[in-house]
This record gives structure tokens, sequence and C-alpha cells, in this order.
């Protein structure tokens, strides 16, 4: 059974939190299975995610594969208990591999590897306090105009139709967002611990290189938007690379959010915990029916 206009949404970074995913894990065993393939591939990674500390679970090395097996339980025991099937997915940055792994693209054990090196590559990438990132309100292309007058930043993230994260070094950062401010838009340091999206990642995303290409993929059971072409992709061998541009290239999540729309999508799903990726889509979309799943509950109570 397949409802056709349902698109599966998964999130990036900031959705997280201790305990996470627990009651899903509780209630239904396809969730308890993710949680114990995530401990047998990670050790010690759900005992983080159950008990933390939350200082811990942050670190972007935990947190990524962390928020990974989170959305994929929402997922499996949303399917599990409906018998449906999204037309399309996408995934905000991070939320890219979990949404490879619902189309059965990527097995969940590869994507928690790849997603902890990604961490620990991304967190190596730039020393601590080097690199910066903000959140600027306002039109979008003065953002770009300003950025793109400057070295060492660049949009990050188009988040919203004038919600944009600028990105890279404290420096460069700190004078776009004066200049922004001066500019009559709103400037918000964002407390992350490097620069992401950016060219600074440039080692990261080269680090990651040789094991994005030694993965397996499967065929998708539905297409992914990549975040770098915010297109249809479902071809497996273009996602390695479109992965390894995503580590310096912009989450274009406005134009994602807008094609999906496009395709005739009435129902926006969020998998995983957090209502990030819901408020975003309302703001891009006004009056797009967004459903937030990330417990228990949510799965039981879940209609059309």
């Amino acid at each position: 059974m397949s409802s056709p206009k349902i698109a599966a949404l998964f999130p990036g970074q900031g959705s997280h939190a201790v305990g996470m995913g627990a009651d899903l894990a509780a209630a239904f065993p396809v969730a308890e299975s993710v949680y114990a393939e995530a401990e047998q591939t990670l050790p010690g990674l759900r005992a983080l995610i159950e008990t933390g500390p939350l200082e811990d679970l942050t670190l972007t090395a935990n947190q990524q594969p962390a928020l990974v097996a989170a959305s994929v339980a929402a997922y499996r025991a949303w399917q599990d208990k409906t018998s449906l099937t999204p037309m399309v997915a996408a995934g905000h940055s991070l939320g890219e591999y979990s949404a490879l792994v619902a189309a059965g693209v990527l097995s969940l054990a590869d994507a928690l590897r790849l997603t902890r090196q990604r961490g620990t590559l991304m967190q190596q990438a730039v020393a601590p306090g080097d690199g910066a990132m903000s959140a600027i309100m306002g039109d979008p292309a003065v953002v770009a105009e300003v950025c793109g007058g400057l070295d060492g930043v660049q949009p990050a993230n188009f988040n919203a139709p004038t919600q944009t994260v600028i990105s890279g070094t404290a420096d460069a950062v700190a004078t776009a967002s004066a200049t922004l401010k001066a500019r009559g838009l709103k400037a918000i340091p964002l407390k992350v611990s490097a620069p992401f999206h950016c060219a600074l990642m440039a080692p990261a995303a080269e680090g990651l290189s040789p094991d994005l290409q030694a993965a397996a993929y499967g065929p998708f059971a539905f297409p992914v938007l990549a975040n770098v072409t915010a297109e249809l992709n479902d071809d497996p061998q273009r996602v390695p690379e479109l992965l390894e541009r995503q580590i310096t290239g912009a989450v274009r999540w406005v134009e994602t959010i807008k094609a999906l729309a496009g395709m005739g999508v009435d129902t926006f799903i969020e998998f995983g915990p957090g209502k990030v990726l819901g408020g975003l889509v309302g703001r891009i979309v006004p009056g797009a029916k967004t459903i937030q799943m990330g417990t228990a509950a949510d799965v039981e109570a879940f209609g059309l």
C-alpha cells in the first residue's frame, strides 16, 4: 500500500535530546532492533542516547549517529504500524543519511559508521574557536551578496525564506554579521562546535570520501532529494559524490521543500526528535500539512 503524497523528512543536528526514541524502542520491536543494531555497530551509543550526559551526546561525532538511530527508529515504527511508504524523502544535512536508510539505499550500520566518521572529521577540520556560524534573518539575496564580497564566509543553510545560516572563519562571520546588521538584517550567533557546510570543511570531505566510496548502496525504494542540488536522486552511484559535496556545500532546504510541494506532496512527516523541520516547512509552504513522528504516542495517533 502506498500513499502517493507523503514526503518523509529527517532532521539534522540540534534536534537531539537525552532519551530520544526510548519509548519507541519499548513499544515497537522494529524500533528496538534499530537501537540494538546501533549499540552493536557503535558500542556505548545506546547508553549515551538513553541516559546521556547531554554534553557527550551533543558532541558531533556522537550526535550524528545518535540522530540517525532515533530517526530511523521512528520511521520504521511508523512504517510497521501503517504499512505506508512515502512518495519521496529528504533530510536536513545529517538527515540525508537517515533518508537514505529509510529509502533502503544505505544500511543502518553503514550510515551509523559513516556519520560517526563524518562527525569526527568535521570536528578535526577546524580548531575550536577558529570557525563560527550565525543565523541571519532577512533577504537571502543580501546575505549572498555580502558573503560574496568577503573571503572566508558563505551561506551554509537556506532554511526558510528569511532565515539563512552563514558559516566560515570566526573573523569573516563576525565581519559579515556586522555588515548585514548595518543593512537592517538580524544576526544571531549559533552555538556550534565547528563551521559546518563551508569551504573550511574541505579536509573532512576529503577524509570521508574513501569511506563513502567503499560503502554499499542499494536501489532506491523511493527517491531522495539531495541537499546540494535540491533535486531528486534515484541513482545509487551518485550518492557518494552528493554526500561528499554536502559537507562543504549549502543545505538548499527552501528549494527542497518547494520542489516537494511542486511534486504534489501534501503531507510532510518529520521522523525523529524535535519539530524544527515542520516549523521550517510551514514558513516555506504556508498552510502545508506537517506531522511530527518522534514518539510512540505520535505513531499510535497517526492518521491521514
